[in-house]
């Protein structure tokens, strides 16, 4: 609905200036709701640009976690530990492929959020691998004692994501090169201490417990308002952080504000409904 929203208030065009019909928006809203992905130049892939969901693009992610969702249940649940290893291994060295060799030829791996060919395969692999890796650390995961878990993956995290793009393709992608580091070696580790970690201080505590309620609802709502943002910065003709950081700064803040009233009042209140009603009919079939 936000996407619908935000795509009406931006006056319903593509990014070459195209007027969409409204028809086409509620379709596309439509087919949002139900994970039906637009295929590339179809009437209801509203802002031309390729997007699965153009109403709000992360929604390509839940797209293949349903996929890995159903894979889960069909048989990958029931692989005996190597073989599960034998898939981490598989689906690990197709990503390092898809990043050394830049197949998709962005220059990185922000790979699955198109339905064509190469974004379907590279999408999937990046469900795939991060998906049977979670796995395997569970059935393995043995917690160790390590002070100030939080704090140090913090601050692993932002050196990692403050790091630069990464010039050259030859012989292979440099910056695929660091992806690749990251999330086949670097990112399991820091689950594996956020895991193996405790917080001892109430101020650590609230802060764990106020960023995972909202890294969620903030993945979700934070792409319609992004697109607002782009499409003022075009019609105004701003492209530099001297011209932008005090609207930006308001866009931050605006999708933390709007995230945590959708976790309030809507999210904590539909679960804690629908977890009340199946558990009531649980136990009335006992």
């Amino acid at each position: 609905m936000l996407g619908a929203i935000t795509y009406c208030i931006q006056g319903s065009v593509q990014w070459d200036g195209t007027h969409i019909a409204t028809s086409m928006t509620m379709l596309a809203l439509l087919c949002t709701m139900f994970l039906i992905p637009a295929v590339p130049g179809a009437g209801h892939e509203v802002r031309g640009n390729g997007e699965m969901f153009p109403l709000n693009g992360p929604s390509w992610s839940l797209f293949f976690e349903y996929i890995g969702n159903i894979l889960y249940a069909l048989f990958i649940r029931r692989l005996p530990t190597k073989a599960l290893a034998a898939l981490v291994a598989l689906t690990g060295a197709g990503l390092a492929g898809f990043a050394l060799s830049d197949v998709s030829g962005y220059g990185n791996i922000g790979i699955g959020w198109t339905l064509d060919a190469v974004n379907f395969g590279g999408g999937a692999l990046r469900m795939l691998f991060p998906f049977s890796m979670g796995m395997l650390l569970a059935r393995n995961f043995k917690p160790f004692k390590v002070r100030g878990a939080f704090w140090i993956c913090t601050a692993l995290l932002v050196a990692l994501l403050s790091m630069p793009y990464i010039e050259g393709m030859q012989p292979v992608c440099r910056n695929g090169i660091y992806e690749a580091f990251c999330i086949i070696a670097v990112f399991p580790v820091l689950v594996l201490l956020g895991a193996s970690g405790t917080t001892t201080d109430s101020k650590s505590t609230r802060i764990c417990k106020f960023l995972g309620d909202i890294s969620y609802p903030l993945y979700i709502v934070h792409y319609p308002f992004m697109y607002l943002f782009y499409a003022w910065l075009i019609k105004n003709g701003l492209f530099t952080f001297g011209q932008t950081w005090q609207v930006a700064l308001c866009v931050y803040a605006w999708n933390i504000l709007v995230a945590y009233l959708c976790l309030k009042l809507y999210d904590e209140p539909v679960r804690k409904y629908l977890a009340k009603r199946f558990s009531d009919r649980g136990k009335k079939q006992k």
